[in-house]
């Protein structure tokens, strides 16, 4: 008796169908070598791969399309090849890694850095906690060249609401901003016309009415509002809810 053979799968997985990511490149099947350039990222970093990081997921990917058939083992995707794979690190009051394939971020994570207590005034404290409106403008270093779309709208307008304790959005704030901007992003078809969040969100600390110190309910919420408004229901890496929710966690860590 034969045995059955595993059916093969009839389309490639794509990078749109595993990372949050958007234009040209959502739409390429990943490749074997597309791995392994994150890998070897990764691995520079790390000085290992991450388990369940984007270059394990990227592997599990080009392994599938291969054995579909729609890649072949040294297959690399050209636009990945043409803007690159990147692993960059920022350390603040903490370590933040974010992995970028052709600009997109694929990948964030935290390593919060041991603290040294000390005594310190209260001045002192606050000013070493992140605000609403620098965790805004943070979310322009990591997502900066994404568009904006009404996600993005919605968790800048509950930040901007949280940070001034009021439920109207201003008429010329931050929140007003990016809903125009996503209202303009629906109506124009190529990435490159479009409005990105660095547009909006760069000195986004100044175009606030008022401004506090992120908490974990304040994260909370902007998470809410962003997965609200995005049809897969999450959040985009490096976004405006995770800029908030790393921010809160820092400042967990803040005796204040």
């Amino acid at each position: 008796m034969s045995q059955e053979q595993p059916s093969r799968p009839k389309e490639p997985v794509k990078y749109g169908d595993v990372f949050e990511v958007s234009g040209e490149l959502a739409d390429k099947p990943i490749a074997p070598e597309d791995a392994k350039m994150m890998q070897s990222e990764e691995t520079r970093v790390f000085d290992h791969t991450q388990k369940g990081g984007p270059a394990a997921v990227m592997q599990s990917a080009a392994t599938v399309n291969i054995r579909g058939g729609f890649v072949h083992p040294g297959d690399k995707t050209e636009l990945v090849a043409e803007r690159g794979v990147t692993v960059e690190q920022t350390v603040p009051a903490a370590t933040v890694t974010t992995e970028f394939v052709a600009g997109q971020v694929v990948g964030q994570h935290v390593e919060p850095r041991r603290i040294v207590a000390a005594a310190r005034t209260d001045e002192e404290a606050l000013q070493s906690t992140i605000t609403i409106g620098e965790a805004l403008e943070a979310t322009v270093k990591t997502a900066g060249n994404k568009p904006v779309d009404q996600s993005d709208a919605a968790a800048i307008q509950a930040a901007e609401m949280r940070a001034s304790g009021s439920n109207v959005i201003a008429l010329a704030g931050v929140g007003a901003s990016a809903q125009s901007a996503a209202d303009h992003n629906a109506t124009v078809d190529r990435d490159e016309r479009k409005i990105k969040l660095s547009d909006v969100l760069t000195g986004a600390a100044g175009k606030l009415s008022a401004d506090r110190a992120v908490t974990r309910e304040d994260a909370e919420g902007v998470v809410s509002a962003e997965m609200r408004n995005n049809p897969k229901l999450c959040t985009h890496p490096g976004g405006v809810a995770a800029s908030l929710t790393v921010a809160a966690r820092l400042n967990e860590r803040v005796d204040i």
